[in-house]
């Protein structure tokens, strides 16, 4: 297919993540960058509020710090912008109405990129793009041989939306295991909670051997012994891993600017440590962050979380590979002035 068009900004302004450098698609080379930044303003496949097409400037543009490519991490003493070779490419071409068009631009653009050998950073949109963006992936990384896990307040396994349409975000998860690209017995879903999935989609989802963390679970057993039994699941026979986080997994008191609200999510600062820890144990291929719907936020609380996420991730990343190449890294845990 013709390569997708990309825009710097479909809904605004130019601005790149943190200022980080701009470059276009057709500049990345293979081994030319560790981490590229894409727009995935998209926000056809919503079953309630629209306003996600928003979500990737505003997860761009949320800091109060100058734009100047530098974020040094407090717990982890790292500067991911500056030790990571970072870009960002803009947005893909993904008007309303053409979801299937969209669906299938995004996806080259993401195997385009994860074929460079960068990891893919994927700016959400609604929940739908987690099928191309996961998709892209494993074409690159090998059909089957990346798990995923997945944040969210919802299952996102729906057989159909809307009278019998496949795609739209209610069905990512289903659509990537039925295709083969993630396997199901390597899906880890943590933060589900609510009124739905009804009981067909519950046992398809048995069938698949999906594991799935219902909030009442983490409550009982901690987030960190979740997080050790996803692991341990995630890793085993597989080469690297996917993470998808719906911003909704976190309780709406905290993040209300979303399409799909749910009380009794996790914390911010709960969502925060367990991505970070993700990405500092986890050999990650791509990552998408989703359903930031800036109409319904307020004082930009929803795309601060966002914008951290992404932040917290990358500062994980830098961190894994100082440790893997045997560099000195400073313990999350010290106090923040020792051996100083």
């Amino acid at each position: 297919m013709p390569e997708p068009q990309m825009y710097q900004s479909m809904y605004g302004p130019e601005i790149t993540f943190a200022g980080v450098p701009r470059a276009s698609l057709g500049e990345l080379a293979e081994g030319s960058h560790d981490i590229v930044f894409i727009g995935a303003p998209f926000d056809g496949g919503t079953s309630y509020r629209p306003g996600a097409r928003f979500g990737p400037r505003a997860i761009r543009a949320a800091d109060y710090l100058a734009h100047d490519a530098s974020r040094p991490h407090l717990a982890l003493g790292v500067d991911p912008l500056q030790e990571l070779r970072v870009a960002d490419i803009g947005d893909v071409n993904m008007p309303s109405g053409y979801l299937m068009e969209s669906i299938r631009g995004l996806e080259e653009v993401v195997h385009t990129v994860a074929a460079t050998g960068a990891v893919p950073v994927v700016l959400g949109g609604d929940h739908t793009i987690t099928f191309p963006d996961a998709t892209g992936v494993a074409r690159h990384v090998g059909w089957g041989r990346v798990s995923l896990i997945h944040f969210d307040a919802h299952a996102d396994t729906g057989e159909s939306e809307w009278g019998g349409h496949l795609y739209g975000h209610g069905t990512p998860m289903r659509r990537l295991i039925e295709s083969g690209a993630v396997r199901g017995d390597r899906f880890l879903q943590i933060g589900l909670r609510g009124y739905w999935p009804e009981p067909p989609t519950l046992a398809w989802m048995a069938q698949q051997r999906m594991r799935s963390y219902e909030m009442t679970e983490i409550v009982a057993r901690g987030m960190d012994e979740v997080l050790t039994e996803a692991f341990t699941i995630a890793t085993d026979d597989c080469d690297a891993v996917f993470l998808s986080v719906d911003v909704d997994v976190v309780d709406p008191g905290m993040a209300p600017g979303t399409g799909t609200p749910e009380p009794g999510g996790l914390t911010g600062r709960q969502l925060l440590d367990a991505v970070r820890r993700i990405a500092m144990e986890m050999p990650l291929a791509g990552i998408d962050v989703v359903e930031v719907s800036p109409p319904w936020d307020s004082a930009e609380i929803t795309a601060f979380l966002g914008n951290r996420v992404v932040l917290e991730a990358l500062s994980g990343m830098a961190w894994r590979r100082k440790k893997l190449a045997g560099e000195p890294v400073r313990r999350p845990e010290a106090p923040l002035l020792e051996g100083r």
